[in-house]
């Protein structure tokens, strides 16, 4: 474990592999942490890459440096959290990969700038949020799956993940990956990093701001103006899609091949949900090291 400062944050990440090698950072998803990387690390490692795994703003041992800066989760504060990282980090250019919200952060800076990326990994698709249209409604059974973000919308969804974070958490991870048999142990390893003390205000926030409900960080507001665009992105891409998603239906990334204009692969992973790290560890990191041996030759 270690830690470095960005201008928002004191980030906490675990690091490993040769420190010379080619950079990835692996970035989590809600509810998940850091743990759900742990088997594909040990395969990226022993290819002789260097990983960069860290928590993600309101997770784990990630601190907000001031009392004063706006607890968001919205999509623009995920992919600067990682450009700044990156930053800090002094790293020029890395392959990014990452699922939920950490996947939409890697779109983010794969997107706007694509110049620090030598491979996007993301799991379900394009993942940035087409908020110009976030007042139009999904399909019904789509609404349906998205419970729990219209439940953060009320203060009683607010007590719901302050006073059931752990049980609301482990429902979803059995809703959205029916057919992974994780274990308590296996569960409990990640539920501890819902214990820091902005998650819920973060979560809250990222869930409201996606439809509208709730207004953006104006820091970060030039930047939402330019994703409002769906940009393009311009990086070699593999996208995995677990074909048992329960939140994210396979069939929603058939057609995103139209927002990557660079090499393109979708793939889609039988008998995995959601959490495609930590349910196909070495499917997840056989499509990081094919993006890092194209961008070594």
């Amino acid at each position: 474990m270690a830690r470095i400062q960005t201008p928002l944050l004191d980030i906490a990440y675990e690091h490993s592999g040769p420190e010379g090698g080619m950079p990835v950072i692996l970035l989590h998803g809600f509810p998940y942490d850091i743990r759900g990387y742990d088997d594909a690390v040990g395969i990226i490692n022993a290819a002789g890459f260097r990983t960069i795994v860290p928590y993600l703003r309101g997770y784990g041992p990630t601190r907000f440096l001031s009392n004063a800066t706006i607890r968001s989760g919205q999509q623009a504060a995920l992919g600067q959290d990682l450009l700044e990282l990156m930053d800090a980090l002094r790293i020029g250019k890395a392959v990014v990969a990452g699922y939920d919200w950490g996947g939409r952060a890697a779109c983010v800076v794969s997107a706007l700038w694509p110049e620090r990326v030598h491979g996007l990994v993301s799991c379900t698709g394009y993942n940035i949020q087409d908020l110009t249209n976030a007042a139009r409604p999904f399909a019904p059974e789509q609404e349906a799956r998205q419970w729990y973000q219209y439940y953060f919308h009320t203060e009683r969804g607010r007590n719901g993940l302050i006073q059931n974070r752990d049980a609301l958490a482990k429902l979803l991870w059995k809703m959205w990956s029916p057919s992974w048999a994780f274990d308590n142990a296996t569960f409990e390893r990640s539920a501890s990093a819902f214990d820091n003390g902005d998650f819920v205000d973060v979560v809250v926030h990222s869930y409201m701001h996606r439809t509208g409900s709730v207004a953006g960080d104006p820091n970060y507001a030039f930047l939402e103006t330019q994703l409002a665009t769906q940009p393009k992105i311009d990086v070699p891409t593999i996208v995995l899609h677990g074909a048992d998603d329960g939140v994210g239906p396979v069939k929603g990334s058939e057609n995103h091949g139209q927002y990557f204009t660079a090499h393109y692969e979708r793939r889609v992973i039988p008998g995995v949900g959601h959490n495609v790290p930590q349910e196909a560890p070495k499917v997840f990191a056989e499509a990081v090291l094919q993006l890092c041996r194209t961008a070594s030759a």
